[in-house]
Protein backbone atom coordinates (compact mmCIF):
# COMPACT_ATOMS: atom_id res chain seq x y z
CA UNK A 1 0.00 0.00 0.00
CA UNK A 2 1.81 3.17 -1.11
CA UNK A 3 2.13 5.73 2.07
CA UNK A 4 0.94 9.29 1.36
CA UNK A 5 4.24 11.32 1.12
CA UNK A 6 4.95 8.94 -2.05
CA UNK A 7 1.25 9.55 -3.60
CA UNK A 8 0.91 12.75 -6.09
CA UNK A 9 -2.01 14.66 -4.32
CA UNK A 10 -2.65 16.55 -7.61
CA UNK A 11 -4.48 13.21 -8.28
CA UNK A 12 -6.87 13.92 -5.70
CA UNK A 13 -9.10 16.32 -7.60
CA UNK A 14 -9.35 13.83 -10.64
CA UNK A 15 -10.06 10.84 -8.71
CA UNK A 16 -12.81 12.69 -6.81
CA UNK A 17 -14.34 13.99 -10.11
CA UNK A 18 -14.36 10.39 -11.86
CA UNK A 19 -15.60 8.68 -9.49
CA UNK A 20 -18.71 11.13 -9.40
CA UNK A 21 -18.91 11.95 -12.67
CA UNK A 22 -18.14 8.31 -13.63
CA UNK A 23 -17.16 9.29 -16.80
CA UNK A 24 -13.98 10.49 -18.46
CA UNK A 25 -14.92 13.58 -20.60
CA UNK A 26 -17.37 14.83 -18.12
CA UNK A 27 -14.82 14.95 -15.20
CA UNK A 28 -12.03 16.33 -17.63
CA UNK A 29 -14.71 19.34 -18.22
CA UNK A 30 -15.40 19.53 -14.90
CA UNK A 31 -11.93 20.47 -13.80
CA UNK A 32 -11.28 21.95 -17.38
CA UNK A 33 -8.44 19.73 -17.97
CA UNK A 34 -8.50 18.15 -21.53
CA UNK A 35 -9.83 14.35 -22.13
CA UNK A 36 -6.21 13.26 -22.86
CA UNK A 37 -5.14 14.79 -19.57
CA UNK A 38 -7.93 13.26 -17.78
CA UNK A 39 -7.35 9.63 -19.18
CA UNK A 40 -3.38 9.56 -18.18
CA UNK A 41 -5.03 10.84 -14.31
CA UNK A 42 -7.20 7.70 -14.42
CA UNK A 43 -4.43 5.66 -15.59
CA UNK A 44 -1.76 6.88 -12.54
CA UNK A 45 -4.84 6.44 -9.96
CA UNK A 46 -5.21 3.16 -11.37
CA UNK A 47 -1.69 2.30 -11.22
CA UNK A 48 -1.09 3.74 -7.32
CA UNK A 49 -4.35 2.23 -6.40
CA UNK A 50 -3.69 -1.17 -7.75
CA UNK A 51 -7.33 -0.93 -9.30
CA UNK A 52 -9.29 -0.12 -12.36
CA UNK A 53 -12.20 2.27 -10.53
CA UNK A 54 -13.70 2.51 -13.46
CA UNK A 55 -15.09 -0.70 -15.34
CA UNK A 56 -17.13 -0.17 -18.33
CA UNK A 57 -20.56 -1.56 -18.05
CA UNK A 58 -24.05 -1.82 -20.90
CA UNK A 59 -25.29 2.03 -19.15
CA UNK A 60 -21.58 3.48 -19.70
CA UNK A 61 -18.69 3.21 -17.28
CA UNK A 62 -19.60 1.64 -13.77
CA UNK A 63 -17.54 1.75 -10.38
CA UNK A 64 -15.76 -0.99 -8.84
CA UNK A 65 -16.30 -2.09 -5.05
CA UNK A 66 -13.25 -0.54 -4.27
CA UNK A 67 -13.55 2.82 -6.13
CA UNK A 68 -16.98 2.96 -4.23
CA UNK A 69 -15.53 2.82 -0.92
CA UNK A 70 -12.83 5.32 -1.69
CA UNK A 71 -15.67 7.92 -3.26
CA UNK A 72 -17.83 7.04 0.25
CA UNK A 73 -14.28 8.24 2.31
CA UNK A 74 -13.77 11.24 -0.43
CA UNK A 75 -17.33 12.49 0.86
CA UNK A 76 -15.90 12.65 4.59
CA UNK A 77 -12.44 13.63 3.60
CA UNK A 78 -12.56 16.48 1.35
CA UNK A 79 -14.46 19.02 2.93
CA UNK A 80 -12.13 18.50 5.70
CA UNK A 81 -9.21 19.40 3.30
CA UNK A 82 -10.95 22.46 2.25
CA UNK A 83 -11.22 23.45 5.77
CA UNK A 84 -8.00 23.05 6.05
CA UNK A 85 -7.10 25.10 3.26
CA UNK A 86 -9.12 27.83 3.56
CA UNK A 87 -9.62 30.39 5.43
CA UNK A 88 -11.21 29.84 8.76
CA UNK A 89 -13.86 31.70 10.20
CA UNK A 90 -15.29 32.57 13.64
CA UNK A 91 -18.97 33.50 14.04
CA UNK A 92 -18.89 34.30 17.88
CA UNK A 93 -22.86 33.55 17.68
CA UNK A 94 -22.24 29.84 17.14
CA UNK A 95 -18.23 29.18 18.69
CA UNK A 96 -17.98 27.37 21.95
CA UNK A 97 -14.20 28.34 22.39
CA UNK A 98 -12.65 28.50 26.03
CA UNK A 99 -10.37 31.25 26.47
CA UNK A 100 -7.50 31.37 28.97
CA UNK A 101 -6.42 34.43 30.26
CA UNK A 102 -4.15 35.50 33.03
CA UNK A 103 -3.47 38.73 35.23
CA UNK A 104 -3.22 39.56 38.77
CA UNK A 105 -6.18 40.09 40.36
CA UNK A 106 -6.33 44.04 39.66
CA UNK A 107 -5.92 43.49 35.71
CA UNK A 108 -8.85 41.25 35.99
CA UNK A 109 -11.35 42.92 38.49
CA UNK A 110 -10.71 45.79 35.42
CA UNK A 111 -11.58 43.46 32.47
CA UNK A 112 -13.81 41.53 34.32
CA UNK A 113 -17.22 43.10 34.44
CA UNK A 114 -17.42 44.70 31.57
CA UNK A 115 -15.68 42.50 29.18
CA UNK A 116 -17.65 38.61 30.21
CA UNK A 117 -21.25 40.98 29.23
CA UNK A 118 -19.43 41.52 26.08
CA UNK A 119 -18.21 37.70 25.50
CA UNK A 120 -21.53 36.09 26.31
CA UNK A 121 -23.63 38.91 24.83
CA UNK A 122 -21.60 37.75 22.19
CA UNK A 123 -20.36 34.65 22.36
CA UNK A 124 -22.91 32.65 24.63
CA UNK A 125 -21.07 29.21 24.11
CA UNK A 126 -18.10 30.43 24.85
CA UNK A 127 -15.90 29.86 28.35
CA UNK A 128 -13.34 32.48 29.65
CA UNK A 129 -10.68 31.00 32.37
CA UNK A 130 -8.78 33.42 34.36
CA UNK A 131 -5.72 32.28 36.41
CA UNK A 132 -3.89 33.88 38.64
CA UNK A 133 -0.86 35.55 37.85
CA UNK A 134 3.46 33.75 38.69
CA UNK A 135 6.44 34.45 38.28
CA UNK A 136 6.47 31.72 35.38
CA UNK A 137 3.28 33.19 33.51
CA UNK A 138 5.04 34.54 30.61
CA UNK A 139 6.82 30.92 29.83
CA UNK A 140 3.00 29.54 30.48
CA UNK A 141 2.20 31.91 27.40
CA UNK A 142 5.11 30.77 25.20
CA UNK A 143 4.24 27.30 26.28
CA UNK A 144 0.27 27.45 24.91
CA UNK A 145 -1.04 26.74 28.49
CA UNK A 146 -2.43 30.36 28.35
CA UNK A 147 -3.78 32.27 25.76
CA UNK A 148 -3.68 36.20 26.80
CA UNK A 149 -1.86 37.99 29.10
CA UNK A 150 -3.48 41.08 31.37
CA UNK A 151 -0.69 42.78 32.67
CA UNK A 152 1.62 45.96 33.61
CA UNK A 153 4.85 46.63 31.79
CA UNK A 154 6.21 44.90 29.08
CA UNK A 155 6.37 40.97 27.94
CA UNK A 156 9.82 39.77 27.33
CA UNK A 157 10.20 37.61 23.43
CA UNK A 158 8.89 36.67 21.54
CA UNK A 159 5.25 37.39 22.91
CA UNK A 160 3.46 40.47 21.10
CA UNK A 161 2.13 42.99 23.35
CA UNK A 162 -0.68 45.51 22.75
CA UNK A 163 -1.03 48.83 25.33
CA UNK A 164 -4.36 49.33 26.84
CA UNK A 165 -4.77 52.06 29.34
CA UNK A 166 -2.36 53.79 31.54
CA UNK A 167 -2.77 54.13 35.07
CA UNK A 168 -1.32 56.14 38.42
CA UNK A 169 -0.59 54.84 41.41
CA UNK A 170 -2.25 55.87 45.13
CA UNK A 171 -1.25 55.08 48.66
CA UNK A 172 -3.92 53.49 50.58
CA UNK A 173 -4.01 54.27 54.40
CA UNK A 174 -5.66 54.06 57.24
CA UNK A 175 -7.65 57.53 58.16
CA UNK A 176 -5.54 57.97 61.45
CA UNK A 177 -2.22 57.47 59.59
CA UNK A 178 0.31 59.90 59.77
CA UNK A 179 0.34 60.86 55.91
CA UNK A 180 -3.58 61.06 55.85
CA UNK A 181 -3.41 63.75 59.12
CA UNK A 182 -0.27 65.89 57.75
CA UNK A 183 -1.19 65.90 53.82
CA UNK A 184 -3.83 67.57 51.75
CA UNK A 185 -5.99 64.73 50.11
CA UNK A 186 -5.02 66.32 46.63
CA UNK A 187 -1.30 66.51 47.39
CA UNK A 188 0.78 63.60 46.23
CA UNK A 189 3.36 62.36 49.38
CA UNK A 190 6.63 63.72 49.06
CA UNK A 191 9.34 60.33 48.75
CA UNK A 192 11.06 61.26 51.60
CA UNK A 193 7.71 60.71 54.00
CA UNK A 194 6.75 57.72 51.40
CA UNK A 195 10.01 55.93 52.68
CA UNK A 196 9.51 56.41 56.32
CA UNK A 197 6.76 54.13 56.18
CA UNK A 198 6.00 50.19 56.83
CA UNK A 199 4.76 48.86 53.51
CA UNK A 200 2.17 46.52 52.34
CA UNK A 201 4.12 45.18 49.26
CA UNK A 202 1.71 43.29 46.39
CA UNK A 203 3.94 40.11 45.51
CA UNK A 204 3.76 40.37 41.80
CA UNK A 205 6.50 38.51 40.76
CA UNK A 206 9.65 37.66 43.32
CA UNK A 207 8.42 39.43 46.33
CA UNK A 208 7.95 42.93 44.24
CA UNK A 209 5.38 44.84 43.28
CA UNK A 210 6.18 45.38 39.37
CA UNK A 211 6.55 48.98 38.62
CA UNK A 212 6.29 50.76 41.88
CA UNK A 213 9.51 49.03 43.02
CA UNK A 214 11.27 49.07 40.07
CA UNK A 215 10.65 52.86 39.68
CA UNK A 216 11.86 53.23 43.63
CA UNK A 217 14.73 50.75 43.31
CA UNK A 218 15.82 53.02 39.70
CA UNK A 219 16.37 55.77 42.41
CA UNK A 220 18.57 53.78 44.71
CA UNK A 221 15.54 54.31 47.28
CA UNK A 222 13.84 50.76 47.79
CA UNK A 223 11.30 50.79 50.19
CA UNK A 224 10.66 48.55 52.96
CA UNK A 225 8.43 45.58 52.73
CA UNK A 226 6.89 45.43 56.23
CA UNK A 227 4.53 43.02 54.86
CA UNK A 228 4.18 40.60 51.53
CA UNK A 229 0.96 39.62 50.09
CA UNK A 230 -0.32 37.69 47.37
CA UNK A 231 -3.28 40.38 45.96
CA UNK A 232 -4.07 43.88 45.72
CA UNK A 233 -7.33 43.12 47.67
CA UNK A 234 -5.13 41.45 50.08
CA UNK A 235 -2.97 44.50 50.66
CA UNK A 236 -6.35 46.99 50.61
CA UNK A 237 -7.41 44.81 53.49
CA UNK A 238 -4.10 44.92 55.72
CA UNK A 239 -4.36 48.71 55.82
CA UNK A 240 -7.48 49.37 58.62
CA UNK A 241 -6.04 50.27 62.17
CA UNK A 242 -2.47 49.83 60.84
CA UNK A 243 0.41 52.07 60.09
CA UNK A 244 0.96 50.27 56.83
CA UNK A 245 0.83 52.13 53.42
CA UNK A 246 -0.54 50.19 50.32
CA UNK A 247 0.27 51.72 47.42
CA UNK A 248 -2.21 50.52 44.35
CA UNK A 249 -3.59 51.76 41.19
CA UNK A 250 -5.32 54.97 41.92
CA UNK A 251 -8.88 53.34 40.70
CA UNK A 252 -8.49 50.49 42.50
CA UNK A 253 -7.52 52.42 45.68
CA UNK A 254 -10.20 54.61 44.97
CA UNK A 255 -12.63 51.60 45.36
CA UNK A 256 -11.44 50.01 47.89
CA UNK A 257 -11.27 52.91 50.46
CA UNK A 258 -13.37 52.95 53.30
CA UNK A 259 -15.08 56.38 54.48
CA UNK A 260 -14.18 57.20 58.04
CA UNK A 261 -11.63 54.10 58.29
CA UNK A 262 -8.95 54.63 55.45
CA UNK A 263 -7.83 57.23 53.28
CA UNK A 264 -6.76 57.79 49.42
CA UNK A 265 -3.49 59.87 48.72
CA UNK A 266 -1.62 60.18 45.60
CA UNK A 267 1.96 58.18 45.35
CA UNK A 268 5.11 59.64 45.18
CA UNK A 269 5.23 61.77 42.06
CA UNK A 270 8.30 59.46 41.35
CA UNK A 271 6.67 56.43 40.66
CA UNK A 272 4.90 57.83 38.06
CA UNK A 273 2.30 55.79 36.03
CA UNK A 274 1.99 52.31 34.76
CA UNK A 275 1.21 50.94 31.26
CA UNK A 276 -0.99 48.27 31.08
CA UNK A 277 -1.05 45.76 28.24
CA UNK A 278 -2.32 42.74 26.56
CA UNK A 279 0.20 40.13 25.73
CA UNK A 280 0.41 36.87 23.59
CA UNK A 281 2.38 33.97 21.42
CA UNK A 282 2.61 34.90 17.73
CA UNK A 283 1.73 31.67 17.00
CA UNK A 284 -2.24 33.51 17.96
CA UNK A 285 -1.77 36.36 15.85
CA UNK A 286 -4.09 34.94 13.18
CA UNK A 287 -6.11 32.97 14.98
CA UNK A 288 -9.50 33.84 14.28
CA UNK A 289 -11.09 33.74 17.58
CA UNK A 290 -8.38 34.95 19.33
CA UNK A 291 -8.27 38.23 17.00
CA UNK A 292 -11.75 38.86 18.10
CA UNK A 293 -11.31 38.56 21.99
CA UNK A 294 -8.45 40.84 21.68
CA UNK A 295 -10.27 43.41 19.53
CA UNK A 296 -13.19 42.97 22.45
CA UNK A 297 -11.12 43.90 25.14
CA UNK A 298 -9.47 47.13 23.06
CA UNK A 299 -12.92 48.08 22.70
CA UNK A 300 -13.90 47.08 26.25
CA UNK A 301 -11.07 49.14 27.50
CA UNK A 302 -11.76 52.05 25.32
CA UNK A 303 -15.20 52.44 26.32
CA UNK A 304 -15.31 51.36 29.70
Amino acid sequence: MPRIESVDLNLLAPLNALLEERHVSRAADRLHMSQPSMSRALQRLRATLGDELLVRGPGGYQLTPRAERIAAELQLALPRLEHVFTGEQFDPAAAARSFRLAGTDYTVSVLSGALLAQVFAQSPGSTVLFSRWHHTVFADAEHGMVDLLVHGGTAPPPLRSQALFEEGYACLVASNHPLARSKARSKAVSLADYLDCAHVVVDVTDGRQGHVDRSLEALGRPRRAAVTVPYHTAAAAAVPGTPLVATLPRSFAIQHAAPGTTTVIPAPQEIGPMTYAMSWHPRLDDDQAQRWLRELIATTVRTG
